[in-house]
């Protein structure tokens, strides 16, 4: 076959064709100096390579050296158009094909190389749908319509680097040349303003306040466990009704089944968590649409702190009470490097003033070495 191959290609250099035929794995390619893609950020003819489709075989090399030889006479008539060639490649659109319409054969690429559950849907919606409408459905993907969706988020922001991330893996997917690294910006958990957070007797007298009994139920969860604000629908009440003060999240939680255990057990008790009873909310929800309605009662019943609060308040006084980072990173669902990112700025010198008590004052802890018969001299 690689003689053949090389026949193909003395003859068409012999014609002055200008086309060469290259074989990658078992398929067939043609090689030539053609004008930059029109979603490309370049503005002068390369090498460029274009996929035929087809395989290496006896009429596979017979259909390219034809390919090549047609690809040839474009060019040298320059009437080559990139439209007639973006439409045959694997996994390559047609130019001339609508935002919309990527975004439609994106979604069914997305979800045909993971497991489509509510996880996934949530991180579809928030992460990439809603980062893709911004951009103009009828037109045609490029490197101005990206950077203008781009630019027009703030920089060093989540929400730029969330932009950057999946309008990347957009244009990755359509073939579309950019690179968004320098946009991205410097954004990391670190550089968020820390909350100013309730103190634990502020958390204890709202749950008070609270007048219904299935929100007063939801409040003492999220404040005794710091679950995220839909975790709280998605637990195994019949465990907790039969009195198990460490409670289960569910598979269908953002990041999946874990157990965790109250810093404060006294409050499974003060709180009456054992009687269970949740408010009538459609359960069937995606997670985001239930944290949003958590959200909003604490918003409409002037809680004066974000639900999210209180799952602070609780990895914060995980650290204060010496718990292991590793633990308090398993049982709040993410990783010990996330955690830490987190948190650790969030510590203030009573905190560690706190810890440091508890740890001097523990009867358990090593003591300090005494010298039998030491004078001073």
């Amino acid at each position: 076959m690689d003689n053949a191959l090389t026949k193909i290609n003395d003859r068409l250099k012999l014609a002055q064709i200008g086309v060469v035929v290259q074989q990658l794995s078992n398929r067939l390619y043609l090689r030539a100096t053609l004008p930059p893609k029109p979603n490309s950020p370049k503005t002068k003819p390369y090498q460029q390579r274009i996929a035929l489709g087809i395989y290496a075989s006896i009429e596979g090399y017979k259909r390219a050296e034809a390919e090549a030889r047609l690809l040839g006479g474009l060019i040298a008539c320059k009437n080559f158009k990139w439209e007639a060639y973006l439409k045959t490649p694997a996994g390559v659109f047609p130019a001339v094909a609508t935002i919309e319409n990527l975004i439609q054969k994106f979604e069914k690429y997305y979800f045909e190389t993971r497991d489509r559950n509510q996880q996934s849907e949530t991180t579809w919606k928030i992460d990439y749908w809603r980062v893709f409408q911004k951009l103009p459905q009828t037109e045609v993907l490029n490197l101005e319509n990206i950077l203008k969706v781009v630019t027009n988020t703030t920089p060093d922001t989540k929400t730029r680097k969330r932009t950057c991330m999946a309008l990347s893996s957009l244009a990755k997917f359509a073939s579309v040349e950019l690179n968004l690294k320098p946009y991205k910006g410097k954004y990391n958990p670190r550089s968020v303003t820390p909350r100013d957070l309730p103190t634990d007797l502020i958390i204890a007298k709202h749950f008070y306040q609270i007048e219904s009994e299935s929100w007063r139920w939801v409040y003492g969860m999220l404040a005794t466990y710091g679950l995220r604000n839909h975790e709280v629908f998605r637990l195994d009440l019949g465990a907790i009704a039969s009195g198990d003060y460490v409670v289960s999240v569910g598979e269908n939680s953002k990041t999946g089944s874990r157990r965790v255990w109250p810093c404060y057990p006294e409050w499974f008790e003060e709180f009456q968590l054992q009687k269970v009873s949740l408010p009538k909310v459609d359960l069937n929800q995606a997670n985001h649409a239930l944290g949003h309605v958590v959200t909003v009662w604490f918003k409409r019943h002037s809680i004066p702190f974000a639900p999210y609060n209180l799952r602070h308040c609780w990895a914060i006084r995980a650290l204060e009470f010496g718990l292991d980072i590793s633990l308090a990173a398993q049982q709040m669902g993410h990783s010990a490097k996330v955690h830490s990112e987190l948190y650790h700025h969030w510590i203030s010198h009573k905190h560690h003033q706190r810890a440091f008590e508890l740890m001097a004052n523990k009867g358990e802890r090593p003591q300090v070495p005494r010298i039998l018969g030491h004078q001073k001299g």
